[in-house]
């Protein structure tokens, strides 16, 4: 394994073995291969991380690349609060329970779907802004907020820095906004950890599902393959046991985290508490 020059996990020698890592044996012709590719293929999630801050100047770059993602209309509803106190995460990361990387990384940034700028907006042009109590206008925020992310991700790795989403900001909204200072119609739709990893603890490759499960041409393709997915549990199992996980496998697992809503960790409760913060979701 070689270290790729514009990153700073380990990168596959060759386009063919990131593609094996990623997607098991299926095969895609290369030719059009360049660096962008091999960055968002070698992506891997970074829980260690060093004791090194992460300069004001890389954050404002990688928030310059969210800035630069598509978002509908050009409303640009989102927004990102840096977290970088110690005690601020800790209160955040127990919120999030369990999520130690958050105390382990330098850098937490919360991402959310934020109505509330819009709303200052259209008030102060004479408008109710009644656009904004629809459920399509949450949506578009919180999709905004994950497209902008996900570029700070790319951004980010392209710096040598690892990344790692939490999607535990959702267990407790309400307290997350209570720490974080959360005007009404604004929501934390996940958190971003952000630090240097720790070259201690190396992090694979996670396979994906093969594309066959995936990519639909023209129409929605069904039924689902079994041998798809066994193959699949296959190699999941394989890459739990390299990690030192509890071997299990996808389908399992997955099928356990939707069973109920006790599954859910508090998230089935998720539209009365929305609307306790502000949003209207006509």
């Amino acid at each position: 394994m070689s270290l790729s020059p514009h990153s700073a996990v380990p990168a596959s020698d060759t386009p063919a073995e990131l593609i094996r890592q990623r997607l098991g044996a299926e095969t895609i012709d290369t030719e059009n291969w360049n660096s962008a590719l091999e960055a968002m293929l070698a992506h891997r999630s970074v829980r260690s991380y060093l004791p090194k801050p992460v300069p004001d100047d890389v954050l404002r770059l990688g928030i310059a690349a969210a800035q630069s993602a598509p978002t509908s209309s050009g409303l640009q509803a989102w927004s990102v609060v840096a977290v970088e106190d110690p005690a601020r995460r800790a209160k955040l990361a127990e919120l999030a329970s369990p999520n130690p990387q958050i105390l382990s990384a330098p850098l937490f940034l919360v991402w959310l779907a934020d109505l509330s700028r819009l709303r200052t907006v259209a008030v102060d042009n004479g408008k109710a802004g009644d656009g904004l109590d629809y459920l399509e206008s949450f949506l578009l925020a919180a999709i905004d907020a994950s497209l902008a992310a996900q570029n700070a991700v790319v951004a980010f790795e392209s710096l040598g820095l690892g990344t790692c989403y939490i999607g535990g900001m959702r267990n407790n909204p309400i307290d997350v906004g209570a720490v974080l200072g959360l005007p009404p119609e604004s929501f934390a739709v996940f958190g971003l950890t952000v630090g240097y990893p720790d070259p201690t603890v190396a992090t694979d490759i996670k396979p994906r599902l093969p594309q066959s499960l995936v990519l639909h041409r023209e129409t929605y393709q069904l039924p689902l393959s079994p041998v798809a997915l066994e193959s699949y549990d296959s190699r999941m199992q394989e890459f739990q046991a390299a990690q030192g996980m509890a071997v299990r496998g996808w389908t399992r697992v997955m099928a356990g985290r939707i069973a109920d809503a006790a599954a859910l960790k508090g998230r089935d409760r998720l539209k009365e508490i929305v609307r306790a913060m502000g949003f209207k979701l006509k």
